[in-house]
């Protein structure tokens, strides 16, 4: 027993890379630079140009993140922009995201840099298979109400 504490070692955390670059790499790029990096669907998007709502989101979470204490998380940034790339600027940021009835609070990860904010926020409620309801079937009609 004293040998299995002794031969267990440190964990090691595997380190993030997003397509080859590291995360300090990854923060320090232009985004003509990171455009290169992303899918085909995401440089289109970038190519025509950040127009002024996803441009006012960065801005929020820019000033939310200035404003923020040194080790606390940022406030909460609302945004019905569920069509928004994450883009490495925004890593550390906590998103209000609009799913259609609330906002639901995510905070942005690196391994959630190229995705759109409304992967992260799912718009309905999964379905929980349990017993037939009334009105399910022509049989359910005669099912008793207790």
């Amino acid at each position: 027993m004293a040998d299995e504490q002794t031969t267990q070692r440190k964990r090691t955390f595997r380190k993030f890379t997003y397509r080859g670059i590291d995360l300090e790499q990854l923060l320090d790029l232009s985004s003509e630079q990171f455009m290169e990096l992303v899918h085909c669907r995401a440089r289109r998007r970038f190519q025509r140009g950040l127009k002024r709502k996803p441009m006012g989101l960065i801005k929020k979470l820019r000033a939310a993140k200035k404003n923020a204490p040194a080790g606390e998380k940022p406030e909460v940034v609302k945004t019905h922009l569920r069509n928004m790339i994450i883009v490495p600027e925004m890593i550390g940021s906590v998103v209000g995201i609009y799913n259609g009835k609330t906002f639901n609070q995510v905070e942005i990860k690196p391994e959630m840099t190229g995705h759109y904010l409304g992967e992260f926020s799912i718009t309905y409620k999964p379905v929980k298979h349990g017993r037939p309801g009334i009105g399910a079937t022509h049989s359910s009609k005669f099912v008793p109400l207790k």
